[in-house]
């Protein structure tokens, strides 16, 4: 059997909810080129469909910036997954995904104040690219609008712009003669809160019909708010259950699944809710760099004693390099509480734990920085000689990191259980 669509995965795993067998898809933000070797090798040993999902800011057309992951843009990205994949000998599904396309979603584009026409335009042009490229699944989402007045973009917007978006891309796709694309859509940004039953299905409803008018498809996933939250390196939100229950029937009853955003850092009874509710993916990402960043800093301590016991003659100097260059980047922004992300550089490297923390959830966004991958390369010699793979070590670190939400949605043979699914209604 060829490789089925993402549409078809995600109606698959709607329906092995029914027979009492659910299933949680892991999307997976595309932090470095460590976790897409880790997470290539997992899915082979644990026989499990991957959906990579990356933003804008990560992965982007050069015309438009690029990305900060490994300077992907679109076909490079789309390369680089299947070249690891081929190395590990990873057989199985994968998807390669737009995590929150569309206008104003790159950084640089909402902070210059883009105006709608010229923010609509680069939106599109990034969409044309992942569909020549290749993608599976388009997150179409326009609910960044730096001249909206308050956190949510109106509905009405939200659904016009969707309309536009979706009609542009499939008018490309189809002209191209290429293969069926998957859609995303959401309300409106994930900022903690709960999504109620009634505008959730209004809203589906709404984009629904109006989509069937206009003779396009359908989305496959709308997103919708269960009360995570994350911030520094913790999900502060509170999970709501019976909001997700009630959110993933309103989605299965009108053939769609529920996507829920903001899925990092999770305990295990969380995880495990999300077979319970029916959730049929989360996306997760910066957690799993943040982990990438932290098995880098305990191989400095191994250096540090390797450097001690005689072992080498000089270390790397990653922990510092690390530092100055997450907090000068300014990612860390977003992910910061109690204004502290209007602090200046000069506030943050003054504050021990402050910097701390700040290496801790912006690190990885620096990983292409030159300055860094010198440090890492260093680090790296320097364990060869104490007879330490360092590289096997950071990918087995992330490995285990995803695991947890391998074991908690339920996903170990679940390839085999969507394809036999399949195959059954072939």
């Amino acid at each position: 059997m060829t490789k089925p669509s993402i549409n078809q995965v995600v109606t698959t795993v709607l329906n092995l909810r029914e027979k009492g067998e659910p299933i949680t898809l892991l999307g997976i933000g595309p932090m470095s080129y460590n976790l897409i070797k880790a997470s290539l090798e997992l899915g082979k040993e644990k026989s499990f469909p991957l959906m990579f999902i990356a933003s804008r800011n990560q992965v982007d057309a050069r015309e438009l910036g690029g990305g900060y992951v490994c300077n992907w843009d679109q076909k490079s990205f789309v390369a680089a997954i299947s070249e690891v994949a081929e190395e590990v000998g990873f057989d199985g599904l994968y998807y390669i995904c737009r995590d929150h396309g569309g206008p104003w979603q790159r950084d640089n584009e909402r902070n210059d104040h883009l105006g709608v026409e010229e923010a609509m335009k680069l939106g599109k042009q990034s969409y044309l690219e992942d569909i020549v490229s290749g993608f599976d699944l388009l997150h179409i989402d326009p609910t960044k609008d730096p001249y909206v007045m308050g956190k949510v973009v109106p509905m009405d917007f939200v659904l016009t712009r969707t309309v536009e978006l979706i009609a542009y891309c499939e008018e490309e796709r189809l002209k191209r003669g290429l293969p069926e694309i998957g859609y995303e859509v959401g309300t409106e940004e994930t900022n903690g809160g709960l999504t109620s039953t009634d505008s959730y299905t209004a809203f589906i409803k709404q984009l629904n019909q109006i989509l069937k008018e206009k003779g396009l498809p359908k989305p496959i996933f709308i997103v919708g708010q269960t009360g995570t939250l994350v911030k520094k390196t913790e999900n502060v939100g509170t999970f709501n259950s019976s909001i997700a229950l009630k959110l993933a029937d309103a989605a299965k009853e009108l053939g769609v699944g529920l996507k829920e955003h903001n899925g990092d850092y999770i305990a295990d009874d969380i995880l495990l809710l999300h077979q319970a509710t029916g959730i049929t993916a989360t996306n997760v990402a910066p957690q799993f760099g943040t982990e990438e960043t932290r098995a880098y800093l305990e191989l400095a301590k191994v250096e540090e004693q390797l450097l001690s016991d005689g072992v080498i003659s000089a270390k790397s100097n990653i922990g510092q390099v690390l530092a100055q260059e997450a907090i000068q980047c300014r990612r860390w922004q977003k992910w910061m509480t109690n204004n502290e992300g209007d602090l200046s550089n000069e506030e943050i490297i003054s504050n021990e734990q402050l910097t701390r923390q700040i290496l801790d959830i912006a690190g990885h966004y620096t990983f292409n920085n030159e300055s860094v991958k010198q440090e890492i390369g260093l680090l790296i010699d320097n364990l060869k000689k104490g007879h330490i793979d360092g590289e096997r070590f950071v990918i087995n670190r992330i490995k285990r990191s995803l695991n947890v939400y391998v074991e908690g949605f339920n996903l170990e043979e679940s390839t085999a259980k969507i394809m036999n699914e399949l195959s059954a209604f072939a």
